[in-house]
């Protein structure tokens, strides 16, 4: 079962980065820097958009399942450990005494 959710994991990572890739900018597309009235695209000057956007929403929410699922597998399976677990504490140093300076003699 860890397996199939590695596997997922792995694949909705790639998934993610290309449809990050895919959107355009806030700006628009090379059309709308020349004054262009749509676009050229397969899905239209909005659909691609809405369609990205939405892909973008569920990828991340399958991002972040799979990535709680992981990390409570992990820590159900290793039991609870302390990050600090196998460092060894140094001594605490001491700054000196100053010196005081000698009292004159009469």
């Amino acid at each position: 079962m860890i397996y199939l959710i590695t596997a997922v994991h792995i694949l909705v990572c790639f998934f993610i980065i290309i449809v990050v890739l895919l959107q355009s900018g806030t700006s628009g597309d090379l059309s709308a820097a020349f004054g262009g009235q749509g676009s050229q695209t397969a899905f239209g000057p909005r659909g691609a958009a809405s369609a990205l956007s939405k892909a973008t929403t569920w990828s991340a929410v399958l991002f972040m399942i799979t990535s709680i699922t992981l990390s409570v597998y992990q820590s159900s399976r290793s039991g609870p450990k302390s990050v600090l677990q196998g460092v060894k504490s140094q001594p605490v140093k001491t700054l000196p005494a100053p010196a005081t300076p000698p009292t004159p003699q009469k």
